[in-house]
């Protein structure tokens, strides 16, 4: 009876072994992950600079500040809010002091006042830069007849309104009716503590088929 149990028996201790160390894999990638978005929440946060001369990608999540004027052309972004429901993120031009004009992602406005009026004109903007991960290969297209775009296609948009390929979320208000959207780590996945429960859940359930096939390997040769 012994040496029929000893196979079962050295697969279920390897087969748990390998298990536990996956999820304890997770486990350090779980930590990782939460000092990068530490990380990354305390870049945003921080005080806004100047916007700089040059921007590159590099800069996402950059805290910037700029004055000029916001232009009153707006591209409309369809987006959903958990307990609010549809909506649309306001795009506009924004026109800086020394001529700069770079986008401006001013915020969240409701369904029904997507075509309420909303003025631009003299501001102080603080944002953050960012490259937002709106569009992959199942985005439709946008649809200029009613002004609708499914993503912040950051090319597409800066070549619609004629600025550079910048754009600045604003974090502090830019005119009423229109909720600032900042920049957050939220979109950031982070499922390593999920992938970790999976991995020691299937240990017990191995360990479980190990131990039912030896009481069965026994209960034969009784």
């Amino acid at each position: 009876m012994l040496k029929r149990m000893i196979f079962p028996l050295v697969i279920g201790i390897v087969g748990c072994a390998v298990l536990i160390a996956l999820g304890t894999w997770q486990l350090r990638r779980l930590e990782w992950k939460q000092g990068v978005l530490a990380e990354i929440e305390a870049e945003i946060a921080a005080a806004p600079v100047p916007l700089p001369a040059t921007v590159d990608p590099s800069m996402k999540y950059l805290p910037v500040m700029a004055s000029g004027e916001i232009g009153v052309e707006e591209l409309h972004v369809l987006v959903s809010r958990k307990q609010v429901g549809a909506g649309y993120l306001i795009v506009t031009p924004f026109t800086t002091t020394d001529g700069r004009r770079v986008l401006l992602d001013r915020g969240f406005v409701p369904d029904e006042a997507k075509d309420a009026p909303r003025g631009g004109g003299p501001a102080l903007v603080v944002g953050n830069l960012h490259w937002p991960d709106d569009m992959n290969s199942s985005t439709p297209a946008p649809d200029p007849g009613r002004n609708i775009w499914f993503g912040r296609d950051i090319p597409a948009m800066a070549a619609a309104l004629d600025t550079e390929p910048v754009l600045i979320v604003a974090r502090e208000s830019t005119g009423d009716g229109i909720e600032p959207m900042p920049v957050g780590t939220e979109g950031i996945p982070n499922d390593h503590l999920e992938y970790a429960i999976t991995w020691f859940s299937l240990c017990l359930v191995w360990l479980g088929m190990t131990l039912f096939l030896l009481w069965r390997i026994r209960a034969r040769t009784i």
